[in-house]
């Protein structure tokens, strides 16, 4: 099968940078340099770390272990706040030296960029060389602890893969001649879209690593996989290069885990409050707007997700967008009383959902209409909405807001970094 797929040479490169959060840290402080650090997004034992250090990591301490468990596992560990403009800032800087060498095709993440190689740098001399030179514009330009992973492969998804056999400052070719062989040793999970979901339907078809998945016939592994395009994996773990299927956001939204102390009513309110402020900033700074609001929250006693949603007129208004909240959370409360030990909310998060863009749209013929008008009402709060975000922008984050603040009463919701979506400098204000 292997003889009738087209030519494949290198085509990708794809770097990641090593433990970023925890390296832009140590960068920043040179006493942490050397040192396990766990990043945290809150000060308290019960949350999980959102980044490790090349160092905690020898302690068994990855993204997701529990505060708790990483001091039990690491008695010198140190915890350290996570501060997101700083890994925006270094991640903007990083990119920029990466467009020194080569142009950025696609920024994957927060650490992760993978660049199309031309014909003329795509010999293992030629893309070698080039990755040892961006590896060492970063550590020049940007900062000495900021190492990096390199894969180089036929299409972007190996090259990730390659990326990851080789950690930290890690450089990894695969050729086409070697796959998909070389991959062989490497757990399914390993590979994007693989979930522990998509792990149980593969093994009920018989495939429990990547072996048995190269076996089949292309279409006979895009049958276990399920869906369409079902095969496509199967020709990528072969080297070839597909063309990307197009993607769309369908939601906008912000969670946000509370301190210990601010857990009940009130502070998780307010908490839904902003974060919802700040999913509609994001939809009018995107020219989009959304036709569901969904709450959703975690309790202290449960792992599960609790969310309950409302249907909305397309709006992008955060007057609009927060009386619909305003509605919701009496179920939220309801909810959290009836569980044992009262109302304790660990998680709190606002979306955005079944968004469009609003290109096109006409201004409102109620506009001139007295301001208590139910029919001006919609569009004085969407304009008085657009300019508060253009104060928050000028004048700081918070420098006009809807309603109270908390005067103290909850955590300080500022921008995080998700996986998959690096916020923009304009966010840092909302």
């Amino acid at each position: 099968m292997a003889d009738t797929l087209p030519p494949r040479p290198l085509r990708w490169l794809f770097l990641d940078l090593n433990s970023y959060f925890a390296s832009v840290e140590q960068q920043l402080d040179p006493a942490l340099r050397g040192q396990p650090i766990l990043v945290a997004p809150v000060d308290s034992d019960t949350t999980v770390a959102i980044a490790a250090s090349v160092e905690a990591k020898k302690y068994g301490i990855r993204t997701g272990t529990p505060v708790w468990e990483a001091k039990r596992l690491c008695r010198d560990l140190i915890i350290v706040p996570a501060r997101h403009e700083k890994y925006v800032e270094y991640h903007e800087a990083i990119v920029a030296e990466v467009w020194r060498h080569i142009p950025v095709t696609k920024v994957c993440s927060i650490d992760e960029v993978a660049c199309r190689l031309l014909d003329n740098e795509n010999s293992v001399e030629a893309a070698t060389a080039l990755a040892h030179r961006i590896k060492a514009g970063i550590r020049a330009q940007v900062g000495d602890c900021l190492t990096s992973s390199v894969g180089i492969a036929p299409n972007r998804l190996l090259a990730k893969l390659a990326s990851d056999m080789v950690k930290p400052d890690g450089l990894v070719v695969l050729q086409a001649d070697e796959l998909p062989h070389r991959l062989f040793d490497m757990p399914l999970r390993d590979i994007a879209g693989i979930g522990a979901k998509m792990e149980r339907r593969l093994a009920q078809e018989g495939i429990n690593d990547i072996r048995q998945l190269c076996a089949r016939r292309p279409r006979d592994a895009g049958t276990a996989w399920g869906g369409t395009n079902g095969d496509r994996l199967w020709y990528l773990l072969h080297g070839v290069d597909l063309p990307e299927k197009p993607s769309q956001s369908r939601s906008i939204g912000h969670s946000h885990v509370l301190s210990p102390g601010k857990r009940g009513v009130e502070p998780v309110r307010l908490t839904a409050r902003r974060l919802a402020l700040k999913a509609a900033s994001r939809l009018r700074r995107k020219d989009l707007r959304a036709r569901l609001l969904v709450l959703h929250a975690r309790f202290e006693d449960d792992k599960s997700n609790w969310r309950v949603s409302a249907k909305l007129p397309a709006t992008q208004d955060s007057f609009v967008i927060l009386a619909a909240l305003d509605k919701l959370f009496p179920q939220l409360h309801a909810a959290g009383r009836a569980r044992r030990g009262d109302f304790q909310v660990r998680m709190v998060g606002v979306t955005l959902a079944e968004i469009e863009a609003v290109a096109g749209e006409q201004e409102s013929l109620f506009g001139l209409l007295d301001p208590d008008d139910p029919l001006a009402r919609e569009t004085r709060g969407l304009a008085l909405s657009r300019a508060m975000d253009v104060l928050n922008e000028k004048f700081g984050r918070h420098a006009v807001s809807v309603g109270p603040m908390g005067s103290g009463r909850i955590d300080r919701v500022g921008t995080k970094i998700a996986f998959g979506r690096i916020p923009e400098r304009s966010e840092f204000h909302e």
